[in-house]
């Protein structure tokens, strides 16, 4: 039980550093005229995500399973909208932006979010229905500005 509740700990925590990371070395490895665009893809892309998630938690409230179903959570957190969760929304996000650019490492960052996400859940501080929206809104707002974007500016 121990070793379950690290590994928990852990991915609520500090797997988004992975995804982070996943995004920062493919972000270097391209070349600078597909990186530029990458870069500003990734700045309309990433505030619009945020933009959208915090109108979406504004509209929706979800307090936390430890507040609503009051257990005791493995990692501290504020009694807050737990709707959507930050950390599954931050790598969903760099996994949609990596998507558009390569599939495979996209669904392998995707796949990492999932595993953030879960954790969160296993944690005590976050919904179902949190990890949902995350994804949902990266996923959507991602498309939006891809889309845009193809049009007018620079993928």
């Amino acid at each position: 039980m121990i070793i379950m509740n690290t590994l928990i700990i852990f991915g609520a925590k500090y797997l988004f550093l992975v995804g982070l990371a996943f995004f920062v070395v493919y972000f270097f490895r391209l070349p600078k005229e597909q990186r530029k665009t990458a870069f500003i893809f990734s700045l309309i892309d990433l505030p619009a995500v945020y933009l959208a998630s915090l109108i979406a938690g504004y509209f929706y409230n979800n307090p936390r399973p430890f507040v609503s179903e009051h257990i005791t959570p493995l990692i501290s957190h504020a009694a807050d909208n737990g709707f959507p969760s930050d950390h599954t929304l931050l790598v969903a996000a760099l996994a949609s932006i990596l998507y558009y650019y390569n599939r495979a490492l996209g669904f392998i960052v995707f796949g990492v979010a999932l595993l953030i996400g879960v954790s969160r859940v296993f944690a005590g501080i976050h919904h179902w229905i949190d990890l949902i929206g995350s994804f949902a809104i990266a996923i959507v707002v991602t498309a939006i500005v891809y889309q845009l974007s193809k049009k007018r500016l620079f993928v």
